[in-house]
């Protein structure tokens, strides 16, 4: 082993498991996802129903949750309280793209001002020269104006 001043020494075996934020975020934006659908709506209200009927009209001794339904309730309590956490990663990583989105949009923006600028005084300046070049209705009226004082003379 050498030792390096530039990476911190391991001081034991890690107890924290190992994971992606990556690929943990891409996931819980997928669950996130699908938790704003139709179906999963339709999917939970089915399991509810299928739930409620068993354990209420199932054979009595195959009911594993009966009237108050407490499995039933911590079950659901328990999707609720790993679907909000998800829930808000997604919209973290979300606002992140947001954010980032606008800062190019800006960017962008600033670029397309200062070339619309640059633009308006190219074409002021065209205006400007053009102003002191000589039309040909001009050149016309100085040639006819000096062909009449020469045959005045």
């Amino acid at each position: 082993m050498t030792d390096r001043l530039d990476l911190p020494r391991e001081t034991g075996p890690r107890l924290r498991p190992q994971y992606d934020p990556e690929t943990f975020g891409r996931m819980a934006e997928r669950f996130a996802r699908f938790l704003g659908t139709a179906r999963f709506l339709v999917y939970m209200t089915v399991f509810v129903t299928l739930w409620l009927g068993w354990n209420v009209l199932g054979p009595r001794g195959w009911r594993f949750d009966p009237y108050p339904f407490i499995f039933l309730t911590l079950m659901l309590s328990l999707q609720a309280s790993y679907a909000a956490p998800l829930i808000l990663l997604a919209q973290n990583r979300q606002d992140d793209r947001d954010r980032i989105q606008n800062e190019l949009d800006r960017a962008a923006a600033e670029r397309n001002q200062a070339e619309v600028e640059y633009l308006t005084r190219e074409i002021a300046g065209l205006r400007l020269a053009l102003g002191e070049v000589a039309t040909r209705d001009y050149i016309r009226s100085e040639f006819q104006r000096l062909q009449d004082e020469l045959q005045e003379s």
